[in-house]
């Protein structure tokens, strides 16, 4: 009697695994198909004749395919020079802020740190308060930053919301560790750069993938500081100048009229969203493997 009643029950137990097995992948691959289609979209818009995609009703598929949105895009007088500018500055600018907050977490994480409560505060109020863009212009100014390559990487090189990240990360490492390195005779650089750095890959992982993100989309700082310096002029400010010239000029009736618009607002904003996050998504799979967590688990028993 009871061999039968363990034999329903497993039964029963297995219809109700399947069906919420069923569940979850109609649910993974709804989401699948609503997280990726803007993505899909936006490639096919770019790859279609401006005019046709007025019309609307692109799915999946190019209608019309031409090239010309990527042609006007990469036929721009300084795209290159941007191009090189935005790489520099995004590569500099990761590295250096990253070693920069990594170094200042390292010490508020300190424990024995005197000043660690008080320098946090300090942090978490300039991340609610700020002098103003004039002030700010004017001290970026004087300190001869305006006009020159170095506003892009100097002034955002400490960040209090990646240090604070970084600290909260530090923070929950075992203490052990540290003690059993100072036994050994290590200091404070030894500690930070072969115990602390190792076991915050996935940390700094995820915030040079932060600062990475952000100057690479930046572009109002090369408007407000490096207008006039075509030499310093970033890849996002120039397809911003291009998607501004192509909405002024979408009214024109004459040029529509002569087949000359075959590029609309629509297709260039897909162009340029593509050209803009096509080097992210390439580096995305580099960092993902760090996107791990428990380095620490079973390295100090406890």
């Amino acid at each position: 009697m009871r061999q039968d009643q363990h034999n329903n029950y497993k039964i029963r137990g297995t219809g109700r695994d399947k069906l919420l097995t069923v569940i979850v992948i109609v649910f993974l691959v709804a989401f699948t198909i609503v997280t990726l289609y803007p993505v899909v979209n936006t490639v096919v818009l770019s790859f279609n004749d401006g005019i046709d995609a007025v019309r609307g009703k692109i799915y999946l598929w190019p209608r019309k395919f031409s090239m010309k949105n990527y042609k006007t895009v990469l036929a721009m007088q300084n795209i290159w020079v941007g191009a090189r500018i935005t790489v520099a500055r995004t590569v500099l600018a990761t590295l250096t802020s990253l070693f920069a907050n990594a170094l200042l977490a390292f010490v508020v994480s300190r424990k024995r740190f005197l000043f660690k409560s008080g320098l946090s505060l300090f942090w978490v109020i300039t991340m609610y308060v700020n002098g103003g863009m004039i002030p700010i212009f004017l001290l970026y100014k004087n300190l001869g930053l305006t006009g020159t390559f170095h506003v892009y990487w100097i002034p955002g090189m400490i960040s209090a919301f990646n240090m604070l990240v970084m600290r909260t990360y530090m923070e929950g490492i075992p203490e052990s560790l540290e003690e059993s390195a100072q036994l050994d005779g290590a200091g404070y650089w030894t500690i930070f750069s072969r115990i602390i750095s190792p076991l915050c890959k996935p940390m700094y992982a995820t915030v040079a993938l932060f600062i990475a993100v952000w100057q690479w989309n930046s572009w109002f700082d090369a408007m407000l500081y490096n207008r006039m310096k075509t030499e310093y002029t970033t890849l996002q400010y120039e397809l911003m100048k291009l998607l501004s010239s192509v909405m002024q000029q979408s009214g024109s009736a004459e040029n529509a009229k002569n087949g000359a618009a075959t590029i609309t607002p629509v297709t260039i904003r897909a162009a340029t969203t593509v050209v803009t996050m096509l080097p992210i998504v390439c580096l995305y799979p580099f960092l993902q493997r760090y996107f791990v967590t428990g380095l620490t688990i079973g390295g100090v028993k406890e």
